[in-house]
């Protein structure tokens, strides 16, 4: 008899716990965070959507972020675009490294900007 209650107890947790949940994304956690209150799956599938390829959909992440005030870095942008991308959209993205493009972006020259 021992045995039998420590025993029933691990029992016990093992099912309470259940199997992990599925880890998300970071550009998951930011969008659902910060806009699934506005945003919900129909603006991605309207028929004028502004987002027509990658380039578009990463500078409307951008736009969006900076109207409310999110102060994103650029990789998390980048993500949101991902994630919002493989969600809904299914665009080609940039080959070669990820650039995110902001809607004030600078053009730097050498080392002037």
């Amino acid at each position: 008899m021992t045995f039998a209650l420590p025993a029933a107890c691990v029992l016990l947790g093992v099912l309470l716990c259940g199997p992990p949940a599925a880890a998300q994304s970071r550009g998951e956690l930011l969008y659902t965070t910060h806009c699934v209150a506005c945003h919900t799956t129909e603006v991605h599938w309207r028929d004028r959507r502004l987002a027509t390829d990658w380039d578009s959909l990463q500078a409307q992440v951008a736009r969006w972020q900076s109207i409310g005030f999110l102060a994103w870095s650029d990789d998390d942008i980048a993500a949101v675009t991902k994630y919002l991308n493989e969600s809904y959209y299914g665009f080609k993205p940039r080959s070669g490294a990820p650039m995110v493009l902001t809607p004030a972006a600078k053009t730097c020259e050498g080392s002037r900007c």
